[in-house]
């Protein structure tokens, strides 16, 4: 069995935290609910909030949660788990629907929803757990984004069937986070609700498990023949995870991407201090722009630059923040238009660390601007580009 989380097994980042109040054996399991509520405040903000009685009779947002992690620590599978698979799973039962109270709607039908709130509680977890806001510490970057990524996915086991491409869905999932934890997740989700249909949802949980173990994804990532099968299946509207795929990439672009300050130009000059890089800043620099202002004359001069360099099949680094997968979606695809092998390298440090470094810098970038982009940070993962690495500074 892969180690735990095996999406960043490449990151340089070590170290492992337990969850607080994670329940454990030797105390008999025991769950500190009240201790949970005085010292987590997104927990607190859930109380009041409604769902439709219809899908969750149990109540508010508050109460599913509370019942969705009974339910989790009482599931023998849970328990019979590592400790450090148990504290993941557990820290994603608390954060699961972090996102509702932001997303939650009454419709003028009086339909309550909260649609997108899986994705929101994806980007208020990974910040809340970066920042170790409430927490003694902040929690290392390969536990964050695995608990980030069950919260984003945590939906799928319940809804897989109304996919275009069930298959493709699980499979994609399955590079970053285990299915088996995720099915155990929604398990609990479905434990932890009182609704007509429970029995179907359960069974819908075993469906989801059946499928992800005929896609040979239950336990570990669905394998590909080579890094360049996997990126061309997850490019293309239609493909076939076993199709081995003919590489015709001829040079190499490498996409840095993290906030400012994570000391990107540093571990450039130590990596590759022979290729030609585009930097962005020194773009901004050049055209006398700031970080704040339009930044539309900075990447049009950019993609000039690096049309320069792919016209004559030369590798080279391409140096901005590319915080976002759809601005990274969009270099790629003008990259790979050029026969390029796509590199994505994602820096990450201490968020206390990143505001430092960027207040010694010459060129400094306000505060501001990082905190702006740390909010829509998305990590990268494995199906973006033809490689993808994790880098601690």
């Amino acid at each position: 069995m892969s180690r735990i989380p095996y999406m960043l097994d490449n990151s340089t980042e070590n170290g492992m935290i337990t969850f607080p109040f994670c329940p454990r054996p030797e105390q008999q399991w025991f769950l500190d609910w009240e201790g949970l509520q005085r010292q987590f405040s997104w927990l607190q903000v859930m109380d009041g909030v409604p769902q439709y009685p219809a899908y969750h009779a149990e109540g508010d947002v508050l109460i599913h949660t509370h019942l969705v992690v009974e339910a989790m620590v009482a599931l023998n599978e849970w328990r019979n788990l590592p400790e450090e698979e148990r504290s993941l799973l557990f820290a994603s039962a608390l954060l699961h629907d972090v996102g509702k109270p932001a997303c939650t709607k009454i419709e003028s039908d009086g339909l309550i929803t909260s649609r997108g709130h899986s994705r929101r509680g994806e980007f208020m977890a990974r910040r809340m757990l970066w920042l170790g806001e409430e927490l003694a510490q902040p929690v290392p970057f390969a536990q964050r984004e695995y608990i980030a990524r069950l919260v984003r996915w945590h939906g799928l086991p319940l809804q897989f069937l109304n996919r275009a491409q069930p298959e493709k869905a699980v499979i994609e999932a399955s590079q970053s986070i285990r299915m088996d934890h995720l099915a155990l997740l929604a398990e609990a989700d479905v434990r932890g609700r009182i609704c007509a249909d429970q029995a179907e949802l359960l069974e819908r949980v075993e469906l989801f498990r059946l499928l992800c173990q005929e896609q040979h994804c239950y336990t570990e990532p669905r394998a590909f023949p080579s890094e360049y099968s996997r990126f061309v299946y997850f490019h293309s509207e239609q493909g076939y995870p076993d199709y081995e795929a003919y590489d015709d990439t001829r040079f190499e672009v490498v996409l840095l991407a993290g906030l400012p300050g994570v000391g990107k130009d540093s571990w450039l000059q130590h990596k590759y201090a022979d290729w030609p890089v585009i930097s962005l800043d020194s773009i901004r620099r050049e055209l006398g722009v700031t970080a704040e202002d339009n930044q539309g004359h900075v990447i049009q001069l950019a993609r000039e630059r690096a049309r320069e360099y792919m016209r004559k099949n030369q590798s080279f680094v391409w140096n901005g923040t590319n915080v976002t997968r759809l601005l990274r979606r969009q270099l790629i695809d003008f990259f790979i238009s050029y026969g390029a092998r796509t590199h994505i390298v994602y820096l990450q440090a201490p968020y206390d660390v990143i505001l430092k470094r960027n207040s010694e810098r010459h060129a400094s970038v306000p505060s501001s601007v990082i905190s702006k982009l740390a909010g829509k940070l998305e990590v990268p993962d494995i199906t973006e580009a033809h490689q993808v690495e994790w880098i601690t500074t």
